[in-house]
């Protein structure tokens, strides 16, 4: 066999505004520099320790059983039901998106009987379709997605959906992964028993390292299992051993992973949650003003509109993958097509973590309009700059 020949690394320099990644500050890529110790060394304890205050602090919550999962988004996601959900549970999961699917795929390798509770693509789901799921099904577990990637959508009223699983003494699950850090999420205020999330999107952090939460109800659950957990790499009874009071090895950590979303949370942390929030209310509100005076629609109504993965709507006959690569290729700017139900119908524009800056929102408008031109679309960037430049002189 040949010996390859590599050159250097030298990826192109984008701005990612798609579901993600997005931007990564550089004092993340700087912290991920820094030299290796050991997974089990005093200084990466004390590390992992300040790693798990500040994810407690993301999350909104006390929970003890709190940590990174050493893996993407979707690691965080397997390890909440292969934990959560023995075999013969009953699981209510949604039909509302992309990820309300995989929460599905992953209940059924855990062994549960999936049940699900309906509504469109693009809408939230109603408390009401919620109970009478219940009602019907008396699911063990329930599972929500905070944040829908693939259409555009924030769940309101989870406080409503979670009293109502509690009532009928099941266990919640909510996907935080496009919601922790970039939306308002209250784990403990909302009584929410398991939340996952990803590094990668509004916490601006490479992949490699995903928050995950259980309360002690949970993690009883977990604790009480009747068989083991299929997966001894996810099996957060095992991973106590590690992040809990012991410290013993379970497996080699991602310590560089763990170094970047450490300093992504100490920014969060510098900024405020609230403010956070705030902030990505605010550049996502004037890319929403400046895409809609351009003669463009978002996909969710107002009232549950997602400013962290803004899901617009494209025109019959756009071709969704051509446009976001001229966009990419002409402008340097990532932006994504659709998913499953929505896909060749929307465009999927995140405003996420460091990459919710005005300046990205203001150069992302004419790539828009030229990218449409290509295609034969006349937008209007001059009123999408004025709208979006508008917005963002107000408080």
């Amino acid at each position: 066999m040949r010996r390859p020949e590599v050159g250097d690394l030298n990826p192109p320099d984008r701005i990612l505004m798609g579901p993600g990644p997005s931007d990564v500050h550089p004092r993340v890529l700087r912290a991920m520099s820094t030299p290796l110790v050991g997974h089990l060394d005093p200084a990466f304890i004390e590390i992992m320790q300040e790693v798990q205050a500040l994810l407690r602090y993301a999350f909104r919550t006390d929970n003890r059983w709190t940590i990174p999962v050493s893996g993407t988004g979707s690691a965080a996601m397997e390890a909440a039901f292969a934990n959560v959900v023995e075999p013969g549970d009953v699981v209510l999961v949604p039909t509302n998106g992309y990820f309300g699917a995989r929460m599905d795929s992953m209940a059924r390798r855990a062994g549960g009987q999936v049940v699900h509770v309906h509504a469109p693509w693009g809408e939230p789901l109603d408390p009401d379709d919620v109970r009478a799921a219940f009602e019907e099904h008396r699911p063990d577990v329930f599972g929500f997605v905070h944040a829908e990637t693939s259409t555009g959508a924030l769940q309101p009223s989870v406080p409503e959906l979670t009293a109502i699983a509690h009532e009928a003494g099941a266990f919640v699950i909510a996907d935080t992964v496009t919601s922790l850090g970039g939306v308002e999420l209250r784990v403990d205020e909302w009584d929410i028993d398991v939340a996952y999330s990803g590094g990668q999107k509004c916490l601006s952090c490479p992949p490699g390292a995903s928050p995950l939460t259980l309360n002690d109800r949970a993690f009883d659950k977990v604790r009480n299992r009747g068989e083991l957990v299929r997966s001894w790499y996810l099996d957060v009874g095992l991973l106590e051993s590690y992040w809990g009071e012991d410290r013993s090895y379970h497996h080699t950590a991602p310590i560089t992973a763990i170094y970047g979303l450490r300093e992504a949370l100490r920014l969060v942390a510098e900024e405020g949650i609230e403010e956070r929030w705030a902030r990505h209310l605010h550049v996502a509100g004037a890319l929403k003003a400046g895409v809609e005076a351009m003669g463009l629609q978002m996909n969710p109504r107002d009232e549950f509109w997602l400013p962290s993965l803004n899901a617009v709507r494209i025109p019959e006959g756009i071709d969704a993958k051509a446009l976001c690569r001229h966009i990419l290729i002409t402008h340097g700017v990532e932006i994504a097509g659709g998913l499953g139900d929505l896909a060749g119908k929307i465009i999927r524009i995140g405003c996420m973590g460091h990459s919710a800056q005005p300046r990205n929102v203001l150069n992302l408008l004419p790539a828009l309009a030229d990218g449409f031109a290509q295609q034969g679309i006349e937008l209007d960037a001059a009123a999408g700059l004025a709208a979006a430049a508008g917005a963002l002189e107000t408080d």
